[in-house]
């Protein structure tokens, strides 16, 4: 059996994603908290593992593997169930770019350290802050509702089994109700998100059940 090491911050929404992916496929880990409020994810303990200075970063038997959706990737080859990607290539292809509306699109822009630089060279305040998040959120989960309505009828966005754009809306979704975004023109979107959270697995990757006390 591998040691397992998940670098992790609770509120990070890659990490998030990939606390979900580990426990629907029961894998053991250990957690090692990162602080990015504090910084800690810039210290050179953090850096030697992940040279952009980010989390997750999930060490396997000593071997580092960064980057989320390159995680699931090694996971769903090394524990394929149940799998987060079809091998049929035109679903994986649109499960990819589901996810990637998110992991591509929202998440970048609306990363703490953009957010941090938007105050320290714009002098951007709290409000115009929260606008620029906001406004990225919606552009982004109106494509994915649109995208979502075009997929076969399923409590998931995978259909019946979650897939690797469930991993990615859950953290999504939390961020935006952390936000206040409303929330009313994603129907599809919010079943999706209830479907997962039904999930003991799902459940138990969640910030509040993670976060250090």
């Amino acid at each position: 059996m591998s040691e397992i090491v998940l670098h992790d911050y609770w509120r990070s929404s890659a990490a998030y994603r990939v606390r979900i992916c580990l426990n629907l496929k029961q894998v053991r880990y250990t957690s090692v908290a990162v602080n990015l409020v504090e910084g800690a994810q810039r210290g050179d303990d953090n850096r030697r593992i992940n040279p952009q200075g980010l989390v997750p970063t999930l060490v396997v038997d000593g071997r580092p593997l960064t980057q989320s959706l390159a995680i699931v990737d090694w996971l769903d080859a090394t524990f394929p169930d149940p799998a987060m990607v079809s091998s049929d290539p035109f679903v994986r292809s649109g499960q990819l770019a589901r996810a990637l509306v998110i992991a591509a699109d929202i998440h970048p822009i609306d990363n703490l350290r953009v957010l941090k630089r938007l105050e320290q060279q714009f002098g951007a305040d709290q409000s115009a802050r929260d606008d620029w998040y906001r406004h990225w959120v919606v552009e982004g989960l109106a494509a994915l509702e649109a995208m979502a309505a075009d997929m076969p009828a399923g409590p998931f966005l995978g259909g019946e089994a979650p897939d690797i754009a469930d991993l990615c809306l859950v953290p999504q979704l939390y961020n935006a109700r952390r936000f206040a975004v409303p929330l009313d023109a994603y129907p599809r979107l919010c079943a999706a998100d209830a479907a997962m959270a039904a999930l003991p697995a799902v459940a138990a990757a969640h910030p509040d059940r993670v976060k250090p006390h």
